[in-house]
């Protein structure tokens, strides 16, 4: 584990670029949401990178909530709302996510895979939103309410609790737009109930070999909105490289989040995060492949559910057959025995489904038969 997760992530950076740009022989950068640092809504392949890295460099980026008007007075700081009062909201497209970056990395050409490291993730204020919104998944049966609970995070527990709820005043409209508190009436929401804290990424990626703004609103093989909240601190990502030096690009950041983000948001809260990157050649996979400490997930997605769940398993069997080198009759087996697959989100046009597949079922020197 890297010496970087000993601290919190102001002080470590802040500390580490005081008094040396290198760590271990490789760059560290700090990369400060500006105006001119992220692109709302959009992966453009033509975008100009906000910085220059090579392999095994460490970057601090800050990752911006476009859902922090919902409580301005909360969520909101004088860095935050300079982004919300600076790029135009006709600039705020195809989708809705603020996307810092992209990184251009040194050496990374498609056929690559981009190795993401996730070091850390710290909340960078301690309030989130969750919007039950016109593209969750139960809105009609929910009588078209569109309700706001607020949360508080305790970051020394890890844990969050509800502060209080408002029904959305006016239709959602655009991208960060900024309720007035003044038309909320504030009322009780989630009572006795603590929900524990997963600080994550739920759109991050690569830019695709595509013309123009691809929307961040749905998943797809460059990464995107896969709304995974097992996208934290120590899990690591590997994104196929679809354009020279993979231009990723990190956003929509969430304190909390269930399998399925059923009323179509997670809890929305800014974060600073701190990556290392790294190209990779040994290995190829055409899907986002996620490892954390005790797992491999795999993931899939469709606008049919049944679809994406069909593409999952199919990259199951590969990830079995090419990278852990099974027989396909054999991997038929394990995966039918021994990963578990779950929907990631049912919200995002193009729906999640991932296997889960534990790590530990490829250590048969730990397992002793009589």
């Amino acid at each position: 584990m890297s010496k970087l997760m000993l601290l919190h992530v102001d002080a470590r950076i802040d500390l580490f670029l005081g008094l040396s740009n290198r760590i271990e022989g490789f760059m560290l950068y700090k990369i400060v949401a500006t105006p001119n640092n992220v692109h709302w809504g959009y992966f453009d392949a033509s975008l100009s990178p906000v910085q220059i890295v090579k392999d095994g460099d460490i970057i601090m980026m800050e990752a911006i909530t476009h859902h922090a008007g919902d409580a301005p007075n909360l969520m909101m700081d004088k860095g935050i709302e300079k982004i919300f009062t600076d790029i135009p909201i006709e600039d705020r497209n195809p989708g809705v996510h603020i996307m810092t970056g992209p990184l251009y990395v040194q050496g990374a050409k498609p056929g690559d895979m981009l190795e993401v490291e996730f070091l850390a993730m710290d909340v960078r204020n301690p309030y989130g939103a969750n919007y039950a919104a016109p593209w969750g998944y139960l809105y009609e049966e929910t009588d078209r309410s569109e309700r706001v609970t607020i949360y508080r995070a305790d970051t020394t527990n890890m844990f969050v609790r509800a502060v209080y709820a408002y029904d959305y005043p006016d239709e959602y409209s655009y991208p960060g737009k900024i309720v007035n508190d003044a038309c909320c009436c504030h009322e009780a929401a989630c009572e006795g109930i603590a929900v524990s804290m997963a600080p994550h990424l739920g759109t991050a990626g690569v830019a695709p070999d595509l013309p123009g703004r691809i929307s961040t609103i749905p998943p797809g093989a460059h990464g995107g909105n896969i709304d995974n909240w097992r996208i934290g601190a120590g899990a690591k990502m590997f994104y196929p490289v679809f354009v020279d030096g993979a231009l990723f690009s990190i956003g929509d950041p969430h304190i909390s989040q269930g399998d399925g983000e059923l009323n179509g948001t997670a809890i929305e809260a800014s974060l600073d995060v701190v990556i290392r990157v790294k190209v990779r050649r040994d290995f190829y996979f055409p899907t986002p492949l996620l490892e954390t400490s005790n797992e491999w997930l795999v993931h899939g997605f469709d606008v049919d559910l049944n679809a994406a769940m069909r593409n999952t398993a199919v990259d199951t069997l590969r990830f079995l057959t090419e990278i852990k080198k099974m027989s396909r009759n054999d991997a038929y087996s394990i995966a039918s025995i021994a990963c578990n697959f779950g929907i990631t989100q049912v919200v995002d046009d193009r729906k999640g489904v991932h296997s889960i597949i534990p790590k530990s079922m490829f250590k048969p020197d730990l397992i002793k038969f009589v």
